[in-house]
C-alpha cells in the first residue's frame, strides 16, 4: 500500500459537467477530499453519483482561503500548459499532494501557478478539457 494521500482541487471552475465527472473520477480513484475555488455553479446539482456524500468536498470564495486549509507538509501541484511545467509522464508525485486544477476557459492564471510548489503538464500542444486532465493525472499517481 502507498503512503500519503491526496485532495483535488479546481479554481474557478466553469461548468458543471467538468465538475460533476472528475470528483466521480476521484472518488473511484480514491482520493482523500476535493475543494473548488470560486465556484460558477451550485456543487452537489450535477454531481450524479453524489461524490460529496463519499468524498469531502469543500468550497473556498478565494485561492487565499484555500491555501490557508492546505494540511500541513503537502505539496501544492499545479496542472496546466506551462514551459516550465514537467512532463506528467516523467513526473514523480510527493507523498502527500493537491492537485490543483485551472478553469475551462482559462486555465491557471500565472500568479496563482507561482504559489505552487511544483507544475506538471500532460502531453499535448492544446489544453484539454479539465475533467479528463484531471482524471489522467490521478490515474497517473495511482497506477504508478
Amino acid at each position: 500500500m502507498k503512503r500519503g494521500y491526496f485532495g483535488l482541487a479546481i479554481y474557478h471552475p466553469k461548468t458543471a459537467t467538468n465538475w460533476g465527472s472528475l470528483t466521480r473520477t476521484a472518488k473511484i480513484l480514491g482520493c482523500s477530499f476535493v475543494a473548488v475555488i470560486g465556484s460558477r455553479f451550485l456543487i452537489p446539482v450535477f454531481d450524479t453519483a453524489k461524490s460529496y456524500r463519499h468524498v469531502p468536498t469543500h468550497e473556498f470564495s478565494t485561492f487565499e482561503e484555500f491555501k490557508k486549509f492546505m494540511p500541513v507538509d503537502c505539496q501544492l501541484v499545479g496542472v496546466e500548459l506551462d514551459q516550465r511545467a514537467k512532463e506528467l509522464r516523467n513526473f514523480v508525485h510527493p507523498e502527500r499532494a493537491v492537485y490543483l486544477m485551472g478553469a475551462e476557459d482559462y486555465g491557471l492564471p500565472q500568479d496563482i501557478m507561482e504559489k505552487c510548489d511544483i507544475i506538471v503538464r500532460l502531453y499535448g500542444k492544446y489544453p484539454m478539457n479539465v475533467s479528463c486532465a484531471g482524471s489522467i493525472v490521478l490515474y497517473h499517481r495511482v497506477a504508478l
